[in-house]
C-alpha cells in the first residue's frame, strides 16, 4: 500500500474536512481575510468557510474531502452569487484534476495551504456586498458573544 493510499484509509472524512478547512482558514487569515466556518447564506446553502477581506471582498471556500464528497456535491456554483471569488481546498492526496477549471484551488493540511489557481474575481453589486458584510460582521459578533449561530 502507497503512502498517499495508506493517509486516505487512516484518517475519516470528517477529519479530512476539518484538517483542510484549519489550513484553508490559516492560509487565508495570513493572506489578511478574517474566515469563518460553516457560514450559511441566503440561500439557505452552507459555505465551508466565508472570508472578508481587508478591502471588503468576500471570498467563499468548499472543502472537498475526497472524491465521493466532490463527485455527490453539485451545488458549489449556488455559493458564487455570494462571493467575489470562490475556491475549493483539497488535501494534499486529492486527485486534483477531477476539478473544474473555472474556480480557485487551494491545497491545506492541518497547517496551513497554498493557493494553486487563483480564484476569478467577479464583484458582487453593492447592495449585496453591504447586505452580506453587515451579516458576516453581525455573526462573528455574535459567535465572539458565545452564540452558536451560523446563519448570515
Amino acid at each position: 500500500m502507497d503512502v498517499t493510499a495508506l493517509v486516505t484509509a487512516v484518517i475519516s472524512r470528517p477529519e479530512t474536512t476539518a484538517t483542510v478547512t484549519r489550513g484553508a482558514a490559516r492560509l487565508l487569515t495570513a493572506l489578511g481575510y478574517a474566515p469563518l466556518p460553516e457560514v450559511t447564506l441566503p440561500n439557505g446553502r452552507r459555505a465551508d468557510l466565508m472570508a472578508l477581506g481587508p478591502k471588503g471582498q468576500i471570498f467563499i471556500v468548499e472543502v472537498k474531502s475526497g472524491v465521493e464528497d466532490f463527485r455527490t456535491d453539485a451545488k458549489w456554483p449556488e455559493y458564487q452569487p455570494y462571493c467575489d471569488a470562490f475556491a475549493f481546498a483539497v488535501a494534499p492526496e486529492f486527485p486534483r484534476e477531477i476539478l473544474p477549471e473555472e474556480p480557485g484551488l487551494i491545497v491545506a493540511d492541518g497547517f496551513g495551504g497554498a493557493i494553486l489557481r487563483e480564484a476569478p474575481v467577479a464583484a458582487l453589486a453593492g447592495a449585496r456586498r453591504k447586505a452580506l458584510t453587515l451579516a458576516f460582521a453581525r455573526l462573528a459578533a455574535l459567535r465572539a458573544a458565545g452564540v452558536a449561530a451560523t446563519e448570515l
